[in-house]
């Protein structure tokens, strides 16, 4: 009996995927768990599993194409088992067809897909090529996250609430705690930490507005934004609340190895409550980031830098780093994050918490 085989909603945000590479070919015999397609979504490249054992008959998607989520990719059936055009141009005619292209609007229905020619990624050449006046290429995770954030900007009143943490004694623990630890924590791993201790004390910050409630999550997922070569990633920390910040350090590692190859598993980018952004490392002293749509809030962190600040009478110089949260005012108000936010800082200023 053949098996439809539709791309499935890896995340809560996604609505489309791109195929990139198809494993398979007609003919092949696949097992349950086999790798069928590489699917590449606004978040990251995911191989997509077989969900049953069968005979690959029809191969829908080709490399290149978008597809909506519940779009047919594949047939499984009997190693005999013929499967008919007619049945083909069924499904494409059952409201899953296949993300129209300008390209492919002109072209007859049928079943078979006609690939338009891929969108060019940008290379190292390219980029020591820039020049004023040029058109460059954009990737496919580019327009994602660019549709993403508009979204954002669309469905998401923010507002924004700015403090600045004394991490004096945080950078000294730092020090301390990397000359034993097995694996090198980063000011990041601290911040996640502190968030979710944050998310613990004020689970308002982890809703969602749903009809007329809003739903609380059911744990606690911290994203990370991290900068591939295709684009923006933010892979999610799940459950730092019951985690140490060594071990916090060691998922926060292998989250970033898979996300530069490219491989980030569905579990790796889903049930996010907050994303941490940290461009202190680009100099950046402050800024105002952009709420991920499905998220009730995100977190900007500038570099830290010596500050002279009134000590006892006298003048000090201070570590401060500059905190920005931006929050869906459909879920909270002012008051209840600006508590959640001085949580934070207390927490990154006291490093005994962390113990």
């Amino acid at each position: 009996m053949a098996i439809e085989v539709r791309l499935p909603k890896f995340g809560d945000t996604m609505d489309e995927g791109t195929v990139v590479d198809c494993r398979v070919k007609p003919g092949d015999r696949v097992k349950r768990g086999d790798i069928l397609f590489d699917i590449e979504t606004d978040k990251a490249t995911i191989e997509f599993e077989s969900p049953a054992d069968g005979f690959v008959k029809r191969i829908i998607a080709e490399p290149g194409r978008n597809f909506r989520v519940g779009a047919p990719l594949l047939i499984l059936g009997g190693k005999d088992e013929r499967i008919s055009d007619d049945f083909v141009r069924a499904l494409g005619d059952a409201g899953h067809a296949p993300v129209e292209s300008s390209q492919s609007k002109s072209q007859p229905a049928g079943p078979a897909v006609i690939t338009p020619p891929e969108t060019p990624k940008l290379t190292q050449t390219m980029l020591a090529e820039l020049k004023l006046g040029r058109t460059l290429p954009v990737t496919r995770l580019q327009k994602l996250t660019a549709r993403k954030m508009l979204r954002s900007k669309q469905e998401i009143p923010c507002f924004y609430l700015n403090v600045k943490a004394d991490v004096t004694d945080l950078v000294a623990y730092r020090n301390r705690l990397n000359q034993t630890s097995p694996v090198k924590v980063s000011y990041n791993d601290f911040i996640i930490k502190a968030v979710a201790m944050g998310l613990e004390k004020f689970p308002m910050m982890t809703g969602q507005l749903e009809a007329d409630g809003i739903k609380l999550a059911r744990s606690i997922g911290v994203g990370l934004a991290i900068d591939v070569p295709a684009g923006l990633v933010a892979p999610i920390v799940q459950d730092p609340d019951k985690k140490t910040v060594v071990e916090i350090a060691r998922y926060s590692r292998i989250l970033a190895e898979k996300a530069r190859n490219d491989r980030l598993a569905p579990e790796d980018i889903e049930a996010g409550c907050i994303t941490v952004s940290n461009l202190g490392d680009f100099g950046i002293d402050s800024f105002i980031p952009i709420v991920v749509p499905g998220q009730c809030s995100i977190i900007g962190i500038g570099k830290i830098n010596d500050s002279c600040v009134p000590q006892d009478g006298s003048i000090a110089v201070r570590k401060l780093m500059n905190m920005t949260l931006s929050v869906d005012h459909k879920v909270t108000n002012g008051a209840y994050a600006a508590q959640f936010l001085d949580f934070v800082k207390k927490i990154l200023e006291e490093p005994a918490s962390f113990s």
